[in-house]
């Protein structure tokens, strides 16, 4: 969403509210329903601009252990600083990248920003449960189903010839 600054940029006004829809970036094997739901305001106190906006972002996938179907709303909290084009210098601006969004020509575009920090701070993997213990390595069953009688450890077929020699050695 690109935003004109002037009626803050004058000082007409010291508040102004934000509500919007933003298509999010795809993300590898999740599918968002819907677009995100953006809303938030934007303050000036005495020339300090300071921009505060919640996107909510539902969302399907497969939990990462199970391969169960996963789906809820994810929720980020995104605030920045507002300078206006000029005011800072860019040594400062690079510096304090993720500190700040720009006001060029009088417009503020805050969804590049926004897009980049819903990639950032979304899971990397979705879970059912943190306490999902997976599928059985070898069949493939679900581990919460209860035992499915593989063996939890397996010897190295290279270092099998070991075992029977140790074995011997018992003997």
């Amino acid at each position: 969403m690109v935003l004109n600054m002037g009626p803050m940029l004058r000082g007409e006004i010291t508040r102004m509210e934000i509500g919007y829809e933003l298509a999010p970036e795809s993300v590898m094997d999740v599918v968002f329903p819907e677009n995100a739901k953006v809303n938030g305001f934007i303050t000036d106190d005495a020339g300090y601009m300071r921009l505060h906006l919640t996107a909510t972002l539902p969302y399907r996938g497969s939990c990462a252990r199970c391969l169960d179907p996963v789906e809820g709303v994810f929720t980020l909290d995104f605030e920045r600083t507002v300078a206006a084009e000029g005011s800072i210098s860019e040594e400062q601006l690079e510096e304090n990248e993720d500190s700040y969004v720009m006001i060029r020509d009088g417009k503020l575009d805050v969804d590049e920003a926004l897009r980049e920090e819903l990639l950032v701070c979304f899971p990397m993997r979705l879970l059912c449960s943190e306490d999902c213990p997976g599928l059985c390595p070898k069949c493939g069953k679900p581990k919460r189903e209860g035992d499915c009688g593989c063996p939890e450890k397996e010897i190295d077929p290279r270092l099998a010839i070991l075992k029977n020699w140790l074995d011997k050695e018992e003997k």
